[in-house]
This record gives structure tokens, sequence and C-alpha cells, in this order.
């Protein structure tokens, strides 16, 4: 159970959250999102698949750009959070010479995939599109394989996303500019469960 921050005071400072998460064991991947310290689960086969297939998607699209895999981005517009979302675009190389954790700058997109856990909702629905707004990230893609959706949120301003579109699994969704391509979702129908 995540302890509650209703009085929007951090758990902790963010040094001490990062030297936590630096030290804790292979198994647990933590986060520092609007102040709460968030353990995510270990990925499956399916959401693993989900990321590399996403991957491949990019690459087809915008051979320019990566999709890197469990960046660990600050996102110190948010309460001088940490992020490790499933997949960070970016252009080749650009996390060369960074450190641990990275400045959220020239990422364009952020990719969440739903766990099957019950922090999911709050998690990825919730606190990640704001930080990302936040953090003026252009498009934060979430998969969520509990509803069989996708959606794209776009447009960041104040902290918060003025464009949200979803689709089921099946139809295609437009990831709009600085990504600028149309992705086929058909594919994800197969990870669903």
């Amino acid at each position: 159970m995540t302890p509650s921050t209703a009085d929007h005071q951090p758990q902790m400072l963010v040094e001490d959250f990062e030297e936590l998460a630096r030290t804790a064991h292979e198994l647990v991947r933590l986060e520092f999102i609007n102040g709460k310290v968030v353990a995510k689960p270990v990925p499956d086969g399916n959401h693993r698949e989900i990321i590399v297939w996403l991957q491949e998607m990019c690459m087809q699209h915008r051979p320019d750009l990566r999709l890197y895999a469990e960046c660990e981005l600050k996102i110190e517009e948010y309460r001088k959070g940490r992020a490790k979302p499933d997949g960070a675009l970016a252009p080749r190389r650009h996390f060369v010479g960074t450190g641990e954790w990275a400045e959220p700058d020239g990422v364009l997109m952020t990719v969440e995939v739903t766990s099957r856990d019950r922090d999911t909702n709050q998690r990825d629905r919730v606190d990640k599109p704001h930080g990302y707004a936040a953090a003026e990230i252009p498009v934060y893609l979430l998969v969520d394989r509990d509803t069989n959706s996708v959606t794209v949120y776009a447009d960041p301003e104040k902290g918060e996303y003025r464009s949200v579109t979803s689709r089921a699994f099946g139809v295609a969704i437009d990831l709009p500019d600085p990504v600028g391509f149309t992705l086929e979702t058909d594919e994800l129908k197969e990870f669903a469960y």
C-alpha cells in the first residue's frame, strides 16, 4: 500500500529516493511520482513484447528516433518526481553522456503499458499524464491492457494534456507531431490477455 500524500508533502527528499532506487533489488522498479515512492511490477512477457513491437513500429516509421526502454527521467516540474517510463522516444544517441536520471528535454513521447496490479489506474492513467505533461513531453502513449485500448495524450499546457484520444486495439491511431505517424494497433490484440 502506498502512503498518502494528501497534504502534498513528499515522502522523502528526491536525493534519498535516488539512493533507494539505486540500491533496490533488481526485481523492484521504483519511481517517485507525485511525492510518493511507487513500486512498478516487473514486466510480464506480453508487456515486454508490446515494448519490442513498439520499438519496431517506431523504427519503421521514424528511423531517426529510438524508443528507449525503461529510461530514468527527471520529472522535476511535478513535485521533483522521478519516472521510469516503459519507453521514451527520442533522437538516436539522445541519452549518451547523461547521468542515471536524465532530463526530459528532447523526449518526444513516453510510453506506458498497463500492468496487472492495483496501482495501475492511479499510476498510469492519473499520475503519469500529469507528470509527463508538466515536463512538457509532447506525447504520452498509454497501451491499456485492461481496456484493450491505446490512448494518446498530446499538446501539453500548464501540466495537462489538452488532447486525449483513445482507440480500441485493432483501430489505427495517430501519433501527432513531433512523433508524426499513424500506429496500426491490430497486432496488440495478441497481447491483450
